[in-house]
């Protein structure tokens, strides 16, 4: 019996799979190069470092000494701190009042600037300005801005009234409103620019059939423009939880957490916990509560978003 060679149109078709299977490997790994330092460097400073606290939060670190095991000490102790509780309400408070005024005033922002128009162009990038400049810098500013003499920004304009001199920062009755007004300044042209993106969807024929059945403006917003960009709105909820939760510069910046505790939040207080009175492992366990509750509402909001696309 003679061995018969394969036909050349079945090697040709061998040859041919050979080839693309090659191509497709190439394909399959090129996108892993290019994103193979952004992984390192994710691994390296972020997912280590986040890993390494998990650990130590079941410790009572003692450098030099060796750490001590001791379990769920450090989660029961931050929890039942009145301080870290005090903290809790001040995260509460400040991420929930930062958001929404962030979220509203982004809205305001993103309708007044719609458009095309080469002067709307230079004003949305003026607005923006405060998104991309550097937080100590703000808290500077907004320091001299509620300098608490006459001769501040804000008290001169309201000595002019008859009123003040106002202490926003020494008050603590003011300080945190104070904060969070500076938070809203901040995060609003953030959320702006995404608004944005979601008003550029919206169908044009829907405002100009509503505008022909005589529909008022504020239906036009409730019944045309908020559904039209529910997406973008999701996208920037989400967003504004997380950093409402994990605030921390501009608390640090313009306040430290003063007077007398009243702008103390949950990241500030860790912050304290761990590098003034070197507890790392209260401060790795207080870390931990709030990565959780993070990823917590973050899962309850993209499970509501996802309901609602559903609908």
């Amino acid at each position: 019996m003679t061995a018969t060679a394969p036909a050349p149109a079945a090697r040709r078709g061998l040859d041919k799979k050979a080839v693309d299977k090659r191509a497709f490997n190439k394909k399959a790994v090129i996108p892993w190069l290019f994103l193979a330092p952004g992984l390192l460097l994710a691994l390296v400073f972020k997912f280590w470092p986040m890993a390494k606290g998990i650990w130590l939060s079941f410790f009572d670190v003692r450098p030099f000494l060796g750490d001590q095991w001791i379990g769920l000490d450090n989660y029961e102790r931050v929890l039942s701190d009145h301080r870290f509780q005090d903290a809790i309400g001040h995260t509460l408070i400040l991420g929930i009042g930062q958001s929404f005024g962030a979220i509203l005033l982004g809205f305001a922002l993103a309708l007044l600037l719609e458009g095309q128009a080469r002067s709307l162009k230079i004003l949305r990038t003026a607005v923006f300005l405060p998104a991309v400049t550097a937080t100590a810098v703000v808290g500077e500013l907004w320091r001299l801005m509620y300098y608490p003499t006459s001769d501040g920004l804000l008290n001169s304009g309201l000595h002019l009234l008859g009123l003040g001199p106002v202490q926003f920062l020494d008050n603590p009755d003011l300080a945190l409103y104070s904060t969070m007004a500076m938070g809203i300044w901040i995060w609003a042209p953030y959320n702006m620019v995404i608004l944005l993106a979601g008003l550029a969807g919206v169908d044009r024929s829907l405002y100009e059939a509503a505008a022909m059945d005589g529909v008022s403006l504020w239906q036009r917003l409730r019944w045309v423009t908020l559904p039209a960009i529910r997406p973008a709105l999701m996208i920037v909820l989400t967003l504004a939880t997380i950093r409402g939760l994990r605030v921390f510069t501009e608390v640090y910046v313009l306040t430290g957490g003063g007077p007398a505790g009243s702008t103390d939040v949950w990241m500030t207080r860790a912050y304290t916990l761990g590098f003034t009175r070197n507890d790392i492992g209260g401060a790795s366990a207080a870390s931990v509560v709030l990565l959780c509750v993070t990823l917590l509402l973050t899962v309850m909001v993209n499970h509501l978003r996802k309901r609602g696309e559903a609908r």
